[in-house]
């Protein structure tokens, strides 16, 4: 990579790991391992894109931040900060998209060990992942990249199949009513004939105090 696209990229990835490393936890060999990870590409980012070197140790950075816990969502956020970089020069613009695509990569990782409550959140992940995949395999198809446009739709299709699996046998949420306010105690036995599920529905409806549950709430169909 030359100077210039040097002074163009590295600032876009020094910004990209920043937000990165911000959601890693603070405590834990696993957070530990990720900062040192981070830290290193952040401290050479220049002699590795000098060197035409920086997939390998970019890839760990996110492998190492997927190991501490950092969630999807987060991954999100960073896809979309490195989404709005306005890169000038054609390094710039190829670190920006590879950027992206490790995002996406490394969400389908996070998303294949996550555990489902109901369809809907089911749902809700695949219709949040449409537009980004959209994008990216947009950008590959443009620049005439086979192999990486490739690559994404197999990637996206491979998430897509799993949703659409992990949602099968799950319960649908549906909405309740009743007609005067009740602890959480007395609405889960009404509504799964269990009330050790009350927890449970305190956490589905945002419930501030178990003893007072509104009227209007939502639960699993079983």
């Amino acid at each position: 990579m030359k100077r210039t696209d040097i002074d163009d990229a590295a600032p876009i990835i020094d910004r990209m790991l920043a937000m990165l490393i911000s959601f890693v936890p603070a405590k834990g060999r696993a957070g530990s391992s990720a900062r040192v990870a981070v830290g290193d590409v952040r401290a050479h980012v220049r002699q590795l894109c000098a060197d035409d070197a920086l997939g390998p140790p970019l890839d760990d950075c996110f492998t190492q931040a997927r190991l501490a816990g950092v969630s999807w969502q987060q991954i999100e956020a960073v896809r979309r900060q490195v989404d709005g970089e306005v890169p000038v020069t054609l390094g710039g613009t190829l670190v920006k998209n590879a950027g992206a695509r490790l995002c996406l990569a490394t969400i389908g990782e996070i998303v294949s060990e996550l555990t489902f409550v109901s369809r809907q959140q089911v749902n809700a992940l695949k219709t949040a992942m449409l537009p980004p995949f959209q994008d990216a395999e947009e950008i590959a198809a443009d620049d005439m990249d086979q192999a990486t446009f490739q690559a994404l739709i197999r990637l996206h299709g491979a998430l897509t199949n799993h949703l659409v699996a992990t949602a099968l046998p799950l319960p649908q949420m549906v909405q309740y009513q009743f007609f005067s306010i009740l602890p959480s105690l007395v609405v889960s036995h009404k509504l799964y004939a269990d009330a050790a599920r009350a927890d449970e529905v305190v956490a589905e409806n945002r419930i501030v105090h178990p003893a007072f549950c509104p009227l209007l709430g939502q639960a699993l169909s079983k």
